[in-house]
């Protein structure tokens, strides 16, 4: 059976129409082609020269097209698999607002494939993209935002051989802190090659008792290979106080580990704090809460054992007899740790939330995954935080140096380690409640909106 006459002519518009949006549809295709000298470009120089420059830590330059050209395979096949830029954290489980997140957008993801199955062309001259501001690979990750440090606190010099066993560096020095001060943000940066040699420095804080005798505070700060610093959130104080006394304790490991690794001797190797203060007196603010640093563990360290060619787990629990919200999460192991997570378990209601979690966990780039204040977990007193990290040391690992050794905890790289970093803020029953009330107050008013 036919259409009617003037059925036919509606479809007939119709499908006029539906050909002219699509042939507009490929005209503006053609016209936003991609390019390196369009969006690809702009992608590169935003998220990869900063490591990918001359004397930057990435194993090649990508400064220029030219530069950039015979990766092009490479390049796409390692930002499809999410192993570039280096940001260890899986998508779709828990919370994703994180400040200081390094993935590509899906979309960028998407431009550089297509781009390299094009043949990765250069486009028009005059479309160039600005060229990357190259910094001072020594420069402080937050200047741009904060300027330089307000206090640099460095280790002693060490000359570390090419070769051999681990070292440790353990020294004390006085920052001359004449007044208590909040930190507002803090970076621990090997200066120049020894970013490949230094395999982690902490700092604690020491204090003269009565007795006139150092005590440790607590943590100033940890370092891991790859960590770019921490922010601290406004409306908490992370204190280090007047006559502190900064303990340093620096691992090394002669020859480097991972991509930068020099295999040379490394001479004049220095470690340095900055810190960033908020200004005096900031502490006595309104709603003020403190935060601390501190190392939880997962696991008594002398009980893990991972035999040859096979796999380990380890999972701790900690709780508090207060409120607090969880700020930061970074979990750390050596060369056969490959996947980490962190969850809340809610005895009253039998409830377990996913927070985070890492599937490709790597040695060779420590992140502090620093969760956006409006959703960072806000926890009640009670609840328990469920650490859990696994190992591989098969041959599958490409970290793992010989699949055929034990592994036992312990400090040196070759051993493992079971622990995670927490930056928490500590609350009262009061500031708990104005907390959770102001976060649902911003639910209301953003499905208010959608309406």
């Amino acid at each position: 059976m036919k259409a009617p006459k003037n059925a036919r002519l509606t479809i007939l518009v119709s499908l006029i129409s539906i050909l002219g949006f699509q042939s507009q549809l490929l005209a503006q295709d053609a016209s936003h082609e991609l390019t390196y000298n369009g969006d690809i470009g702009r992608i590169i120089n935003e998220n990869c020269v900063t490591c990918h420059q001359d004397g930057g830590i990435g194993p090649m330059q990508f400064e220029t097209y030219d530069q950039v050209r015979p990766w092009a395979p490479l390049i796409s096949y390692k930002v499809a698999n999410k192993e570039m830029p280096p940001y260890a954290y899986d998508e779709g489980i828990g919370i994703q607002h994180l400040i200081g997140d390094w993935r590509l957008k899906q979309e960028e993801i998407e431009q550089i494939v297509t781009w390299v199955e094009q043949g990765a062309p250069l486009g028009d001259p005059d479309s160039a993209p600005p060229p990357y501001q190259l910094k001072d690979p020594n420069e402080w990750n937050f200047a741009a935002e904060l300027g330089q440090p307000d206090l640099i606190v460095p280790s002693s010099s060490y000359d570390i051989p090419a070769s051999g066993n681990d070292l440790w560096s353990n020294e004390v020095v006085d920052p001359g802190i004449t007044s208590d001060r909040c930190i507002k943000a803090v970076q621990v940066k090997p200066r120049g090659d020894a970013a490949a040699v230094v395999h982690h420095a902490n700092s604690s804080v020491l204090l003269e008792n009565e007795e006139g005798e150092l005590e440790r505070q607590g943590m100033l700060t940890e370092y891991a290979m790859g960590k770019w610093g921490e922010m601290v959130p406004e409306g908490v104080c992370r204190t280090i106080e007047a006559g502190a006394q900064v303990a340093w304790s620096i691992h090394m490991y002669p020859g480097g580990v991972g991509a930068t690794a020099q295999g040379e001797i490394i001479e004049d190797n220095v470690v340095e704090i900055g810190l960033w203060f908020h200004e005096v007196g900031y502490e006595n603010s309104e709603n003020i809460y403190k935060q601390d640093l501190a190392l939880y563990r997962i696991e008594q360290q002398d009980d893990l054992v991972i035999p040859p060619n096979g796999y380990q787990m380890t999972q701790g629990f900690h709780s508090f007899d207060h409120p607090i919200r969880l700020d930061s999460f970074q979990p750390h192991g050596h060369l056969r740790m490959n996947a980490a997570s962190l969850e809340i378990f809610y005895p009253e209601t039998g409830r377990t939330e996913q927070i985070s979690q890492i599937s490709k966990w790597s040695a060779t780039w420590h992140h502090s995954h620093i969760y956006e204040p409006d959703v960072a977990p806000l926890v009640p007193a009670g609840a328990v935080l469920v650490l859990k990290q696994w190992y591989d040391n098969t041959a599958d690992n490409p970290n793992n140096p010989d699949p055929d050794m034990w592994v036992m905890g312990g400090s040196r790289t070759g051993d493992e380690m079971t622990h995670a970093w927490l930056a928490i803020t500590h609350l009262d029953d009061e500031g708990f409640e104005k907390l959770v009330a102001e976060r649902k107050e911003r639910e209301a008013r953003s499905f208010a909106g959608q309406d």
